[in-house]
């Protein structure tokens, strides 16, 4: 009866609410409290990795759906107002930053400012702005405008070669087979959404390949650049302050307000669809999933894109399904389930 007795007590005891991994020692002993209690904290790992993985997996998936609204934005915009490459760019980027920046301020003022008083950190951030955000939004647009929003999105997803390639390189080994066939769905899917199975359709000038190309090359460093500086600051403080610089930046250099578009009501509102949803919302859940399940992964699961285009420019542009567009969704969502 005692040693029946003591178990319960263990087992009571082990299932307390344990802290946070830097303050728990877990006991080493061979008695029944020390095993219950080590039992417990694996489980309570397993459960908090899996949480943070489904978290990831979520954040990634709703980050690469709203980039479809940018997409489609920038399309109507460039094709209804002809608005300015460089005058886009760099209204997206200030207005986004500054939203970022009105979270960051009144709820972690303290690592902001951490961010940009540590040498090594801050080198990463200024990194990051420069190839991850600025590169990339240049070259993306860019190759919307001398292309059209479907071969520059076909051109971006090349960067999960990069970044594959990338990763077998650092740890030294060869692509799994899992890997290979989602990037070869991935890449499927998305050149069936934006081409309707038609290679022809992917003639494109060499500026426009160019820009397209190097797309991906700034793609796969929005993804790998800030990958150590997220776990410590979070996607808001890294997303934002990069945003923030890039916008002060290239508002130096364009100055938007003096070359303003003449935006009536529906320019405005997908003004503010590329701003709010396309940009503070996109990046902001984008580089969330990358913190948690990795660039690679992030990468992947971010080609769920073209499928949000797709639908966002059915509903938006009038644009009509075909079946290649279904194909091409079942291919994505197969290469989603591979890849988590």
């Amino acid at each position: 009866m005692e040693q029946e007795r003591s178990a319960q007590r263990a087992r009571k005891k082990a299932s307390v609410p344990m802290t946070a991994a830097s303050d728990f020692v877990v006991p080493e002993g061979t008695d029944e409290l020390s095993r219950s209690t080590r039992r417990a904290w694996r489980e309570r790992l397993n459960d908090a990795s899996s949480r943070k993985m489904i978290t990831g997996v979520l954040a990634t998936l709703a980050g690469g759906s709203f980039w479809g609204f940018s997409g489609t934005s920038a399309s109507f915009l460039f094709d209804t107002y002809h608005v300015d490459t460089l005058w886009l760019m760099s209204v997206r980027q200030i207005l986004a930053g500054l939203l970022f920046m009105v979270v960051v301020v009144t709820r972690d003022r303290e690592r902001l400012v951490r961010l940009w008083t540590t040498p090594a950190d801050r080198r990463q951030l200024l990194l990051f702005t420069a190839f991850g955000l600025l590169f990339n939004q240049f070259c993306y647009l860019s190759a919307v405008r001398l292309t059209n929003a479907g071969t520059a999105t076909v051109l971006q997803c090349l960067q999960l070669v990069i970044i594959m390639g990338y990763a077998c390189v650092v740890d030294r080994r060869m692509p799994r087979a899992r890997e290979t066939i989602g990037i070869g769905l991935a890449l499927g899917g998305t050149f069936l959404i934006a081409t309707g199975g038609d290679p022809t359709s992917l003639s494109i000038s060499p500026l426009g390949l160019v820009a397209g190309l190097m797309c991906a090359v700034s793609a796969a460093c929005m993804a790998v650049i800030p990958a150590k500086i997220l776990p410590e600051y979070g996607s808001p403080i890294v997303t934002g302050s990069a945003m923030l610089t890039a916008g002060v930046v290239s508002c130096v250099f364009v100055q938007p307000w003096a070359h303003m578009p003449a935006l009536d009501a529906a320019g405005i509102e997908a003004l503010a669809v590329f701003v709010v949803i396309g940009s503070f919302f996109a990046y902001m859940l984008y580089m969330q999933g990358v913190k948690d399940i990795g660039s690679g992964r992030a990468s992947l699961i971010g080609t769920v894109e073209p499928v949000s285009a797709t639908i966002t420019s059915a509903v938006m542009l009038g644009t009509v399904f075909l079946p290649t567009d279904l194909i091409g969704f079942v291919m994505i969502i197969v290469m989603m389930f591979l890849t988590v």
